[in-house]
């Protein structure tokens, strides 16, 4: 048998039911046959390009048809709208005042106010270790300290002393950039240490203005010129200038009597507020021993500069040598025989002995070169000066030397070369003072010694003049009426 005929619409193979059944599958076209078909594919392609398009195109036209008119910067404004600017007062609208104050330059921002720091110097402090903790860097502690020295030596900083601190704030937790510091050098002397706009340091020096105050002062001796002195009001440091000025031709030790006076006529420094923070010289003074006054002045002569104390004909009270070359010591040994408290026999005392305290300083008694400075046997520590001519000093038992006291050394008279000790054959603390000529000891106590200069011609007339004044002065200002002692009973 052969393969039946294609079926098709046009020839009807079932009944009329059948057919009038089949009829709306044949007339609407099966599109799920052709999916996944590459025809389908294609198409649908095609199809989602034309919807991205549209989508596009709508987005479009929203944005560039639907988006409201963007309102002008101020800084459009102010340009494109000169008349806005010349309208003034009542001229501009209501809406205009609130553009011109949105118009107005805005203010500039204060600058930090700086930090100040005040540091005082504790014990072991060094300027730059008090700096950092004032809150500077290393780089900026040492930048000031190195400025600083070429002024001010920071060693001087005493414990106590307060530094102030300026810092400009750098927005970190730290105290900032250090800008200056400042230090009281003296009491009429500030140390201000700058940074410049290098970034480098200058320090530079300012003066404090004081007011000089004279004061006029005495009294009756009735125990020490120390303690006389004391009750008189007179400053200690002004008190052993005086012994200094007389050391030359009076022994505090032997010829001080109950009832002897002083007078003096010397400066004071006050600041800005009236308080005294400085002794200055003294003038003018008045020893009176046993009813004989020694009146001396001060005087600088034009020709050679030198300051020295003066009686009323012109002569100078420096001698060649001090008497006494330590202050506030009393005299324990005399030169001469003596029983030798250590070795126990009687032996000859070739010098005078002064008893003091451990570490009183002990002075030069005249210019002259060292010619030894070390120990020396029994007499322990010992310093040797050569003077003028054929005159010496010795100095023995000392607890230590002066600084820069060597062999070969200069030094001025007054100048400290020692303190005293015990070292060496030695009981207690003490100076053994010994003056030789010819390199042989002898009496200090005895010793006359020619006066220094005695001033003539025209320095002399000078001098007198300058005295004239000074005795003005001294006339106009009574002495002080607390000091004018009595005899304590």
């Amino acid at each position: 048998m052969g393969e039946p005929a294609e079926r098709t619409a046009d020839t009807p193979q079932t009944s009329p039911q059948v057919a009038q059944s089949a009829m709306p599958t044949a007339l609407s076209p099966d599109l799920g046959r052709h999916i996944g078909s590459p025809r389908w594919c294609a198409k649908f392609a095609s199809l989602l390009m034309l919807c991205a398009a549209v989508v596009a195109l709508g987005l479009s036209g929203i944005a560039t048809f639907s988006a409201p008119p963007l309102p002008p910067s101020p800084r459009s404004a102010e340009t494109s709208s000169p008349k806005a600017e010349t309208l003034t007062g009542s001229e501009l609208p209501k809406t205009s005042e609130t553009r011109a104050s949105a118009l107005a330059p805005a203010a500039p921002a204060a600058p930090p106010a700086p930090i100040v720091r005040r540091e005082r110097v504790r014990r072991g402090d060094t300027l730059a270790v008090l700096l950092a903790r004032a809150g500077a860097n290393r780089q900026q502690a040492y930048a000031a300290t190195t400025a600083l020295k070429r002024v001010f030596n920071p060693r001087r900083l005493a414990i106590g002393q307060q530094v102030s601190a300026v810092f400009a704030p750098d927005g970190t937790a730290n105290a900032g950039v250090l800008r200056e510091l400042t230090l009281k050098a003296d009491v009429d002397r500030l140390i201000h240490v700058t940074r410049g706009p290098t970034g480098r340091y200058a320090a530079t020096r300012e003066t404090i203005p004081l007011a000089t105050a004279p004061r006029h002062a005495g009294g009756i001796i009735n125990d020490s010129l120390f303690l006389a002195a004391e009750r008189a009001g007179i400053p200690a440091p002004v008190t052993v200038d005086l012994i200094r000025i007389y050391s030359f031709a009076v022994d505090f030790q032997r010829e001080i009597r109950e009832g002897d006076r002083f007078e003096l006529f010397f400066e004071q420094f006050e600041d800005q507020s009236g308080t005294t923070v400085k002794n200055g010289d003294i003038l003018f003074a008045d020893l009176t021993l046993r009813g004989e006054a020694h009146k001396l002045y001060r005087y600088t002569p034009g020709d050679d500069g030198r300051t020295d104390y003066f009686d009323e004909q012109g002569r100078s009270a420096r001698r060649m040598l001090m008497r006494t070359p330590i202050d506030g010591a009393r005299l324990t040994s005399r030169y001469g025989l003596r029983r030798h408290p250590i070795l126990g026999y009687t032996r000859m005392h070739k010098g005078i002995d002064f008893g003091a305290a451990r570490g009183t300083p002990v002075m030069a008694a005249g210019d002259g070169v060292i010619e030894r400075a070390s120990r020396y046997g029994g007499y322990g520590n010992y310093v040797r000066i050569h003077h003028k001519g054929a005159y010496a000093t010795a100095y023995a038992h000392l607890s230590r030397f002066g600084r820069g006291i060597r062999k070969n050394r200069r030094v001025k008279q007054g100048q400290i070369i020692g303190y005293v000790g015990s070292t060496g054959r030695s009981t207690g603390p003490h100076l053994h003072y010994e003056v030789l000529r010819n390199n042989r000891q002898i009496n200090p106590l005895s010793l006359r010694l020619p006066t220094g200069r005695t001033l003539s011609g025209d320095e002399l007339r000078r001098f007198k003049a300058e005295v004239a004044q000074l005795k003005t002065r001294i006339a106009a200002l009574p002495m002080e009426s607390r000091l004018a002692q009595v005899k304590a009973p």
